[in-house]
């Protein structure tokens, strides 16, 4: 739960308003889907104990479209030539508050609740008599479980313009926005929920790109900011209207929450304390973290810091990694210390041992993560590398250069060591970067980044590497498709699926590790069992080591398989079958073979062949590494060529799939994409290029006067 949020947990009774905009479509009928999403969370509310009170708009709107109608059916075609009079607002509304209040009353009884009609004038707050019996008769219906529906009679009402709010909460209300802060009031509810046709408040008008979501108003800071746009499609009021109501009621007790209307459980999601929409309380200004401003902050500092990190010489871009590789080692302890209380919080909630292992930093993974990173700093110049040069005409030279992404959001879990690997990567790559990390690394993430921020020098600034501490902000920082170039999720697919669904920006996908091991009938089987046993148990939470054993038939008959399952068993490795395998071997048969375990167990299945070992590696793997073990070189390139997956290897464990040993010094993931990188991704995948053109003068002019020669030239000129 957000801590801007966390008052939620307190709420019991609470007023709902919706608006003409949300409970029409554009055309002016009703939008029965959001009506019916929007009874059907507040049939949920009132289940769960909730007192629920609704403020709703629509009547002038339906009573409209019914009266068009009627004037239709009723006029000749000559009449239909003349110029037509608007129809009267106030007939409208009578005519359109019956139906309205019918369509509320057959979607409640459908869901079992029973609602009532209380239709209110402004005039009416101000006989304190009336404020009284207003409060008991709601009181009376909410003690029955009976949800009160309110709207503004406008049939009767005398007002003609807008009267100012009255100081105290006995103030006459212009519209339903400001009818819905009144009542919050008078009926002393927990909490006012304002639903829009847009997300919440934004710095300006939300169809301006270079808005902002605001989700914690503050007076001080965002009265004077604001730019409002139009007002809304058919009320009378729009954005203008929902913050004065909203500031009105939240400075005089009630906290308010303005959310999109057109999302079908956003008043589930506000009552359950996400960070969506906009909140208003009187005590905003005391929250110290106004994360919608620190969230884009952070991103455009990681931003100049990369830039002025680009302009650095090599040699002292190589100097930052050093110091940085220096400071993990002198830091070793105090990193050992923070870590061990991770490791210790994690086995006291009951986490999975394979999580704990990944989360634990032995000083053997620290050694390593320091030479990486020497190892990165002693790597050829990766920036402003000529890939290629081309003559495009007599003195003019066009030149293709390697250059930075930009800046890099990764979003990763459990593994600490990941933060350090990435960071280096960045470093060398003069990327920007914001990290998060999962929560069970709290504090092993937050010395690593200390320690790494801390050596680099004052004129790249601290601020080149951010970490994210909060899981809320992670939606503002997926907008901000301005700034951030590439997100790279590191974890399940789960993730991955849900970041590419959240975002503009481009995801470098790291999916599933679920690797298969093909041992083929022309296996060397001594060497096929240290190949079997190595993937499985060197490292078994890593994304590359092998979840699925597949064995050539031919082995099931002459002993194979049941040396290699031995080799296993003797390893403590818990195995599950296949259809074919599980009544052979007498194991568990397997409920999916698309399963990446992370730990000391694994998938066997038997195989007809090697065509068979490739249908299934397709059928039920995600692209990332897969190995053959054969002495037959023909079924081996057979493999080699036809496996779709970003790593596939012959006689060598799946576990050889890693950054540093493929000597890229580290890898930010392992993608399974297709585009821009695959496999282990180190300091060319995040990199682009740019054109460089060195001209003497040349225009265009449509070609007249240039002559074109397009010739290679050497890239060391």
């Amino acid at each position: 739960m957000d801590p801007t949020r966390a008052f939620v947990k307190g709420v019991k009774r609470v007023v709902v308003k919706v608006g003409t905009a949300v409970v029409t479509r554009s055309d002016g009928r009703l939008a029965l889907g959001r009506l019916g999403a929007l009874c059907e969370q507040l049939k949920e509310l009132n289940s769960r104990g909730y007192e629920v009170i609704l403020v709703t708009s629509g009547a002038v709107g339906l009573g409209k479209q019914r009266l068009r109608y009627r004037k239709l059916a009723n006029s000749s075609f000559s009449d239909l030539q003349k110029p037509q009079d608007e129809l009267d607002g106030k007939a409208c509304a009578a005519v359109g508050q019956s139906s309205l209040m019918a369509l509320y009353d057959i979607m409640f009884s459908q869901l079992d609740v029973t609602s009532s009609q209380l239709l209110v004038n402004d005039g009416f707050f101000r006989d304190a008599g009336f404020r009284k019996q207003l409060t008991d008769t709601v009181n009376s219906l909410l003690d029955l479980r009976v949800i009160p529906i309110f709207n503004e009679n406008d049939a009767v009402s005398t007002r003609k313009a807008p009267y100012e709010l009255l100081q105290d909460s006995s103030g006459i209300f212009w519209d339903n926005d400001s009818l819905a802060g009144l009542l919050a009031l008078e009926l002393k509810a927990d909490l006012l929920v304002l639903l829009s046709d847009v997300e919440g408040l934004y710095s300006g008008p939300p169809s301006d790109p270079k808005s902002k979501l605001i989700h914690t108003y503050v007076k001080e800071i965002h009265q004077s900011e604001i730019t409002f746009g139009d007002k809304s499609r058919l009320g009378r009021g729009g954005m203008t209207a929902k913050v004065n109501a909203a500031v009105c009621a939240a400075y005089s007790g009630t906290p308010v929450i303005i959310t999109s209307g057109y999302t079908n459980d956003n008043i589930m999601r506000v009552l359950q304390g996400d960070r969506i929409g906009t909140v208003f309380h009187k005590d905003a200004h005391l929250w110290t973290s106004i994360k919608e401003v620190s969230a884009h902050e952070m991103a455009v500092a990681a931003r100049d810091s990369s830039r002025r990190l680009q302009v650095l010489s090599s040699e002292e871009r190589r100097k930052i990694l050093m110091d940085v590789a220096d400071a993990l080692e002198k830091g070793e302890s105090l990193i050992r210390i923070e870590n061990g209380a991770d490791v210790a919080d994690a086995e006291e909630a009951g986490y999975e041992r394979s999580l704990i292992s990944r989360l634990t930093l032995r000083p053997e993974k620290i050694t390593s993560l320091v030479k990486s990173v020497r190892t990165l700093a002693d790597m050829e110049e990766p920036i402003g590398h000529i890939i290629k040069r081309t003559e495009l005409a007599d003195k003019l030279i066009l030149e293709k250069i390697s250059c930075p992404l930009g800046v890099l959001l990764v979003i990763f879990e459990s593994r600490p060591d990941a933060l350090v690997q990435i960071a280096a990567l960045a470093i060398r790559s003069g990327n920007g970067l914001l990290l998060k990390g999962g929560k069970e690394a709290k504090r092993s993430n937050a010395i690593l980044h200390k320690i790494i921020t801390s050596a680099l020098p004052d004129t790249v600034g601290d601020r080149l590497i951010g970490l994210v501490t909060s899981r809320e902000a992670i939606p503002d920082l997926l907008k901000l498709d301005d700034v951030i170039d590439l997100v790279v999720p590191r974890g399940s697919n789960k993730l991955v699926s849900q970041i590419k669904d959240s975002t503009k920006i481009p995801v470098l996908g790291h999916a599933d590790g679920i690797c298969h091991v093909y041992v083929d009938k022309a296996a060397n089987i001594d060497v096929a069992r240290q190949i079997v046993r190595d993937a499985k148990t060197d490292y078994p939470a890593a994304c590359n080591a092998m979840e699925t054993l597949l064995v050539h038939k031919a082995l099931s008959e002459n002993g194979g398989l049941d040396e290699l399952v031995a080799e296993l068993q003797r390893e403590g490795v818990q195995l599950y079958g296949g259809p074919r395998s599980s009544p052979l071997l007498n194991i568990t048969e397997t409920k999916s073979f698309h399963l990446e375990y992370g730990s000391l167990a694994c998938t066997v299945e038997i195989v007809d062949d090697v065509f068979a070992a490739i249908d299934h590696i397709h059928q039920h793997g995600s692209s990332h590494t897969d190995c053959i073990v054969t002495e037959d070189t023909e079924v081996a390139e057979t493999f080699l060529r036809q496996v779709d997956s970003a790593a596939v290897f012959h006689n060598a464990s799946t576990r050889f799939c890693d950054g540093a040993r493929f000597g890229l010094g580290a890898e930010v993931g392992i993608s399974t994409s297709r585009i821009h990188a695959r496999g282990p991704v180190g300091v060319e995948g995040l990199l682009t290029n740019r054109w460089v053109l060195r001209g003497n003068g040349q225009v265009v002019d449509g070609d007249r006067s240039i002559t074109y020669t397009h010739k290679e030239l050497p890239v060391e000129a």
